[in-house]
C-alpha cells in the first residue's frame, strides 16, 4: 500500500510560480511511474506531466515550457515546478503513482493523492 500526500498549493498571481510536492509512503517508490493531474471545476481530470521510473518526462501541450516534473527517489518525492502561471492553470492538482508489469506494461497498482488546490488570480 502506498500513500501519496501533496503539498505546496496555494494562491498565486498570474506570472508567478509554485512548486508542488508529492511525498510517497511505503517502499518501491523508484519502481513507480509518477504523474501530476489536474481538475478544474466543471472539467475532466487531465494529465499535466509524467515521469517514468527511468526519469523520462512527458507534458501536456498547455504546460510545456512552463512546468517541470522531477523526482527524488532518495526522498520518495515527486515535484512539479510551475512557472508563468496563468488563471487557466487554476485547478486541484493530484499526484498519481503507477507500478506496471515489466513485460506487458499493464498497471499492477495505482494510487492517487488527495489533491492540492492551486489558484491563479490577481
Amino acid at each position: 500500500q502506498v500513500q501519496l500526500v501533496e503539498s505546496g498549493g496555494g494562491l498565486v498571481q498570474p506570472g508567478g510560480s509554485l512548486r508542488l510536492s508529492c511525498a510517497a509512503s511505503g517502499s518501491m517508490f523508484s519502481d513507480y511511474a509518477m504523474a501530476w493531474y489536474r481538475q478544474a471545476p466543471g472539467k475532466q481530470r487531465e494529465m499535466v506531466a509524467s515521469i517514468t521510473k527511468f526519469g523520462s518526462t512527458n507534458y501536456a501541450d498547455s504546460v510545456t515550457g512552463r512546468f517541470t516534473i522531477s523526482r527524488d527517489n532518495t526522498k520518495n518525492t515527486v515535484y512539479l515546478q510551475m512557472n508563468s502561471l496563468q488563471p487557466e492553470d487554476t485547478a486541484v492538482y493530484y499526484c498519481n503513482g503507477q507500478r506496471r508489469a515489466a513485460f506487458t506494461g499493464n498497471v499492477l497498482y495505482e494510487y492517487w493523492g488527495q489533491g492540492t488546490q492551486v489558484t491563479v488570480s490577481s
